[in-house]
């Protein structure tokens, strides 16, 4: 190995074996960066081997790489044949595919050049510390002291510090950096998954240096809708509450099994990239890093959605009683191996068909302002935080506390932050179509439940504010977004989605030449960064807001391409009567006198009738949120 530049220091830590890892490998003194764009936190795995390379690949790149690394815990490399010589100038398009099918596998050397290729394309902000920057500020703190001596950052506490396969001279270099890092970027307050990323990012690296630039030029990236590493508490639980509205949408099976055996299904969820990146076994997490590194952290999602159908395979509603979910999935993953091979991991991650990465990103920013509003700020740190309604006074003459809690556990994260707040009933309010909008106007979203005379009960969720029914650029009178759905409770319970929502790529997304306003930059949007730790400013302006306080419009019908637009009607209101889902028919309807109602299938939601075809309302509840009403 090539002698790196490191400065010798007193400690003695023990080094962890084995666990996931995450890097990124770079040579010195070169740019980081994907063009891929990732929102939330994205810890990334990297493994190495210590057998000589066979291919046609320039291995003095990484000559000095592995320093830090303690051989003897890293695995065996797969064997693979026909990698093609000049992979490093094919097309993303096939780069990704070779990546897939796991051809990085093989060589240390391939692997290096490949994600240091990749890792260059990122932009970041022009005032970035560099290594040379690194190499004053690490002679300054540390000099001839142990760095025992230097308390790690405040960002990091309650976070794990993992040491993968790094050797006591790894260990070393890793709090070094990170102690760096604190001094150098004091915007951050929280970044649970920084120590991941720079463990690893040091298993490739020639010295404490190189791994600081890289690492820095992740923590400064300005790609658009991207954040690449959470710095805050209000990023790091936007990221969690994104992924639990993906696995809501996504695995309605185990998503109903984890809201039927856990109280609060969010802190099951927030742990969805420790599955990744600390349970997975090794030879699993470093293709999820193959994959990512070229595809950005949507196929993270896709991983750890896969991840969460295939324990729902694996278990069953009545092992669950008395479980605790969290530990159990935790052993599920760590013991992957033996339910489904990383190749089918993958397979049926790919398979998973999400809707864009912007889309995506508005979701994103929609939970950050959610949180925002309970109290969460951009500059806090780590705090007591249970994301969970509190049932107990709740009080419904349609539904018990038990079937609230399982219609809650359908609402998107960013309302279920709320209380259920109840703002129209026919036993209270008669039954009035107007009383019903003098009620609701002014409140976005809202849950309609109907109980029928028959003893039924079903409803809806429905995103938008009624008021929206005045406005005349309501396609034939239908407005709403694509988060509508509609359900039963009784006899059985069951949800009804938007149709785009199994089958996104039949809602093409807009071009950006057909938009009617450009996308809000992140710098627009946070003041700094992507990630919102702005030090100016800890406000956050919601997408193409129309009025103050607007969530932002996840899934609104502008932005996409639909093959027919019978299959958009969410909800209409006029004074003759309300509709809920259009198109072939109409899911709900209900008469000016709230008092008798049809049911049918529609194209908007796919669902069968949700009671008797004609019902008479014995009772009518409208329920919406807690400090979510529109100004």
């Amino acid at each position: 190995m090539a002698a790196g530049h490191m400065l010798q220091v007193g400690l003695s830590l023990p080094c962890s074996p084995g666990g996931a890892a995450s890097g990124f490998p770079t040579a010195e003194g070169d740019d980081v960066g994907t063009g891929q764009e990732m929102l939330g936190s994205s810890p990334v795995t990297v493994v190495i081997t210590s057998e000589a390379d066979t291919w046609d690949i320039d291995a003095s790149a990484c000559l000095g790489c592995g320093k830090f690394v303690d051989w003897d815990k890293m695995p065996e490399p797969e064997q693979q044949a026909n990698i093609p010589q000049d992979v490093l100038s094919k097309p993303p398009k096939e780069l990704k595919k070779l990546a897939r099918e796991g051809y990085w596998a093989a060589s240390r050397a391939l692997r290096a050049q490949v994600y240091h290729h990749l890792l260059q394309q990122v932009s970041c902000r022009l005032v970035t510390p560099d290594a040379l920057v690194y190499r004053d500020v690490a002679s300054r703190l540390f000099g001839k002291l142990s760095v025992s001596s230097h308390p790690l950052p405040e960002f990091l506490e309650g976070c794990s510090l993992p040491t993968y396969c790094l050797s006591l001279e790894g260990v070393t270099a890793l709090k070094k950096i990170l102690i760096c890092i604190g001094h150098l970027f004091p915007d951050i307050t929280y970044s649970p998954i920084l120590p991941s990323l720079v463990a690893l990012l040091l298993h490739y690296s020639e010295d404490e240096a190189q791994c600081f630039e890289n690492i820095a030029r992740l923590i400064a990236s300005n790609v658009p809708h991207t954040s690449y590493i959470d710095q805050s508490f209000l990023a790091h639980q936007a990221s969690c509450m994104t992924f639990g509205d993906l696995a809501n949408k996504h695995c309605p099976a185990a998503h109903k099994l984890i809201a039927s055996a856990s109280e609060n299904v969010f802190e099951v969820y927030s742990e969805w990239l420790s599955w990744l990146f600390q349970d997975l076994p090794f030879n699993y997490a470093i293709r999820v890093f193959d994959v990512y590194l070229l595809e950005g952290q949507k196929v993270l999602y896709r991983i750890a959605l896969a991840l969460l159908k295939q324990y729902r395979l694996s278990v069953s509603s009545p092992e669950l009683e008395g479980t605790d979910i969290k530990a159990d999935l935790q052993a599920f993953a760590q013991n992957i191996a033996e339910h489904v091979t990383v190749d089918k991991l993958l397979e049926r991650a790919f398979g998973i068909r999400l809707f864009s990465r912007k889309e995506i990103w508005l979701l994103q920013m929609a939970n950050r302002k959610a949180l925002m509003e309970t109290g969460i700020t951009m500059v806090q740190g780590r705090q007591s935080f249970h994301l969970v309604v509190d049932m107990q006074n709740f009080s419904s003459s349609i539904v018990t506390a038990q079937e609230m809690r399982i219609i809650w556990s359908w609402i998107p994260e960013r309302f279920s932050l709320f209380p259920p707040l109840l703002l129209f009933s026919t036993s209270q309010d008669g039954c009035s179509l107007q009383r019903f909008y003098t009620c609701c106007e002014g409140y976005e979203p809202t849950v309609l439940l109907i109980k029928t005379t028959e003893g039924e009960v079903c409803g809806a969720f429905l995103s938008s504010d009624w008021s929206e029914r005045k406005k005349s650029s309501a396609t034939s009178g239908f407005f709403g977004t694509g988060e509508c759905f509609v359900f039963t409770v009784r006899p059985e319970t069951e949800r009804y989605e938007w149709v785009f929502i199994k089958k996104p790529e039949l809602a093409k997304a807009v071009p950006r030449s057909r938009q009617r306003s450009p996308s809000p930059s992140p710098v627009s949007l946070f003041g700094s960064s992507p990630d919102g730790h702005s030090t100016s400013s800890d406000r956050l302006t919601v997408p193409t807001p129309q009025r103050r306080g607007r969530l932002s419009p996840f899934l609104a019908i502008r932005h996409f391409l639909l093959p027919s637009k019978t299959a958009s009607m969410f909800m209409s209101g006029s004074w003759e009567g309300i509709i809920i889902g259009g198109g072939g028919g109409q899911a709900l309807s209900l008469d000016a006198n709230l008092l008798w109602g049809h049911t049918e299938r529609c194209e908007t939601f796919d669902n069968p009738p949700l009671c008797q075809e004609n019902f008479k309302v014995q009772l009518l509840e409208v329920w919406g949120f807690q400090n979510a009403q529109v100004p």
